[in-house]
């Protein structure tokens, strides 16, 4: 039966012209001019491909959607599709027992017929020669037409679930939320506002920067210009690039000038109605604060907001942001997929029309920082929010009960009896686990959570969950290409961060917007020309919340923020310190050490505490001193000098078990432990009340302001009559202005840093 196949296609060799034989082996297949005509469409003549290749449609549909695929699906269609004559064919070979070969090329169809050969004729070997080229071609073509690529109606697109760092496979929902099969609904609303250039967005991502401007970021200095506003106070704008514009927020605005994509105009009112007071005028629903701040993110600039807090307005910031990110990923997918509408109206092909890049090298575009899931937990349940509205309509939301499982609490978990500060159970309510990460695809009324990274528009994560996807230099298991073409980051609660492990945060920064190391089946046609050129971070607009002015944060700020439409930061100087909130009666030395640089200072540290602050606190006199370590390698290093000077000592930090901070606070209460070494990351994990203090010493001022009064307060926890020997300590340099300004006032620590004068004191508590 293989011998009747191979005599069959001799024949039709035989009828051939050389012309058409030539281009049988370029091509494999007939030239169209040189098709039968018969009363049904002849198909051309291709080669057979393995069974692994993908299905095909049936000919009707096939037929029915041809005017709409470009000339490249057109050929590979060609190469994917078998005529049904070669079926009949491969079925007779196949009862012979020949097998296919798994790289897509065709063995010899007489390979199998009892070792019976006939010699190949010149024409056969063409034949043969044609039939490898193309089983190439389409092993070439099936991995270049990936997800990115314009694909027919219904055609599933490839599985990109593999590279997924969390390997989960929703293929129900897969052709659901891919961009490339869908188009843009009109009940969704058309996308006039994308086409306006008025809208910010637009503004922003079709803004063409200039190869000389890039250069001269590296060395133009930055131009800065300070503005007050009513609510957020002093506001610095600056840039490296040569226009920078500054400007006021209005008194009224209304939701139609802000531009926002439908549905969140109207949304937004009833998801943001918890934060307005009294009845609101529909067209202004965003409390003072609110309206600033998106002032300035929907102005595509840099934002460094210092002052966001978990008992104040945490959650009214989080809002903000969140209906910032929602109308940033539905303008962009809404721009995808009107393109795609075109696409297929109009009949481009692949590279067509410039107009039509409106991509980046990958799907993910908005990356959201939070330090735990219940964090997360709640920026999902806003995009939820925001999507849905009020309307009867529920949107699709797959995987939310797999979401709130894994990111919900139990409320009974909780010790019933644990009395803790305000801001401390406003930070740690709820899930606090912080190693996760979440890839969430929007398109047009469903979400869908667990996307995974490549098929993603938000990813949502801690800098520890990223960490461990990205990895470190040398590991064979490491990505980071989902973060080449992030067009928006968040980073919320910052401060926190400093808590956790600053490390992550920086390593997280330094792997953005770089060029990926893998296409991921992108559709170059389709990319933007900025991210084609590796300017990405340059189009990033970043919005990091914090807590408190710091040095580590205003870094961050300013080394990776490169934004062509500038950065805008907070800068309101603490008028009160913390100091003011000490209620014991206690006298305060601030001793100034003069480093002579950055790098050296804390080496200096170390060098003025062991050989001018320690020898006053070894007489026995000055027992039960406790001494504040903010820096877990400053303690440490203390640790193991009290170990080598053999004093009499005892140290709590955040990695010491619960025995053995027992046994530490009740050695040092009864005084049989001289010193007592605490670190600020257990004071802010814990929030122990630590007794017996009569000494305290402040190695470095604390991170948060709020912490030096708390630790000051801990005196009254003493026997009552002590209160005359009380002492307290603080070393500081010149390089702490900012945290010396947040505990004792803007207008003393410039007095203590200019003074002639080394040591200042203070006395709280005074009648």
């Amino acid at each position: 039966m293989g011998k009747r196949g191979s005599r069959g296609r001799s024949q039709l060799l035989s009828s051939l012209s050389k012309k058409q034989k030539k281009h049988l082996r370029d091509f494999g297949e007939e030239h169209p001019f040189y098709d039968r005509v018969s009363k049904k469409e002849a198909k051309p003549q291709i080669c057979q491909l393995s069974e692994s290749s993908d299905s095909s449609h049936s000919e009707d549909e096939s037929e029915s959607e041809q005017e709409h695929v470009s000339g490249y699906h057109k050929l590979l269609a060609t190469l994917k599709n078998v005529s049904e004559e070669e079926e009949e064919e491969e079925e007779e070979e196949e009862d012979e027992g020949e097998d296919s070969a798994e790289d897509d090329v065709v063995n010899d169809e007489d390979g199998g017929d009892d070792g019976m050969k006939e010699e190949r004729t010149a024409e056969s070997a063409e034949v043969e020669a044609g039939k490898s080229w193309a089983g190439e071609m389409a092993q070439q073509l099936r991995h270049l037409s990936t997800k990115h690529n314009h694909l027919k109606d219904g055609e599933e697109p490839p599985d990109t679930s593999q590279k997924s760092p969390e390997g989960f496979i929703d293929a129900k929902h897969e052709s659901l939320f891919s961009l490339e099969t869908n188009f843009l609904e009109e009940e969704s609303g058309d996308s006039c506002s994308l086409k306006t250039s008025q809208d910010p967005f637009v503004q922003h991502v079709n803004k063409e920067l200039r190869e000389k401007e890039i250069q001269a970021v590296a060395t133009n200095p930055p131009t800065t210009h300070q503005l007050k506003w009513p609510i957020l106070g002093q506001l610095v704008f600056s840039s490296k690039f040569e226009k920078m514009e500054t400007f006021k927020p209005p008194k009224d605005i209304n939701l139609t000038s802000l531009h926002l994509q439908k549905p969140l105009g109207s949304t937004w009112t009833k998801t943001n109605s918890q934060f307005l007071s009294g009845p609101q005028n529909s067209s202004t629903p965003f409390t003072p604060l609110q309206k600033e701040l998106f002032l300035i993110m929907n102005s595509y600039r840099d934002l460094f907001y210092p002052e966001r807090t978990a008992l104040k307005n945490g959650e009214e910031i989080r809002h903000v942001y969140c209906l910032h990110v929602i109308n940033h990923v539905l303008k962009a997918n809404a721009r995808v997929l009107a393109n795609n509408s075109r696409r297929r109206a109009e009949k481009l092909g692949v590279g067509d029309d410039d107009d039509f890049r409106d991509q980046g090298l990958t799907r993910p575009k908005v990356l959201v920082v939070v330090p735990f899931r219940e964090a997360a937990l709640r920026v999902v349940q806003l995009f939820i929010s925001l999507l849905e509205g009020d309307s009867k309509k529920k949107i699709i939301v797959s995987n939310k009960k797999r979401f709130q499982g894994e990111y919900g609490s139990d409320p009974e978990e909780r010790p019933p009896n644990l009395k803790r500060p305000e801001d401390y159970e406003a930070v740690f309510v709820g899930n606090i686990d912080d190693h996760f990460r979440i890839g969430v695809a929007v398109l047009q009324r469903s979400i869908r959570l667990y996307a995974p990274f490549y098929s993603s528009d938000i990813i949502i994560a801690s800098p520890l969950g990223l960490r461990t996807i990205i990895g470190a230099e040398g590991e064979k298991k490491r990505d980071f290409d989902f973060l080449s073409s992030i067009e928006l980051l968040v980073i919320d609660q910052a401060d926190l961060y400093l808590m956790q492990n600053w490390e992550h945060v920086l390593h997280l920064m330094s792997h953005m917007n770089l060029l990926p190391l893998d296409s991921h089946g992108v559709d170059f046609s389709r990319v933007r020309m900025w991210s084609l050129n590796n300017w990405s971070k340059y189009y990033r607009q970043t919005l990091l919340f914090g807590a408190l002015q710091d040095a580590q944060l205003n870094s961050l700020f300013n080394k990776y923020c490169f934004n062509s439409q500038g950065q805008v930061a907070v800068r309101n100087v603490p008028v009160t310190g913390s100091i003011n909130h000490v209620l014991v009666q206690l006298p305060h030395v601030f001793q100034r050490m003069e480093a002579p640089g950055l790098a050296s200072v804390v080496d200096f540290r170390f060098n003025f505490f062991i050989n001018k602050i320690l020898p006053q606190y070894r007489d026995a006199v000055m027992s039960h001193t406790l001494i504040y370590v903010p820096s877990y390698f400053d303690f440490v290093r203390l640790r193991n000098y009290f170990k080598k000077e053999d004093l009499n000592f005892t140290h709590i930090c955040e990695y010491t078990q619960k025995s053995g901070v027992s046994r530490a606070r009740h050695f040092f209460l009864q005084g049989e432990k001289h010193f007592l070494l605490l670190t600020e990351r257990f004071h802010f994990y814990k929030r122990y009340t630590i007794k017996g203090i009569r000494n305290l010493i402040f190695y470095e001022l604390p991170t948060y302001p709020h912490f030096y009064s708390e630790i000051c307060n801990m005196l009254k926890a003493t026997n009552r009559g002590e209160e005359a020997t009380w002492t307290c300590t603080v070393l500081y340099s010149k390089y702490d202005a900012q945290r010396l300004a947040a505990v004792v006032g803007v207008e003393r620590a410039a007095q203590m840093l200019q003074s002639q004068k080394s040591v200042h004191l203070f006395i709280t508590g005074e009648q």
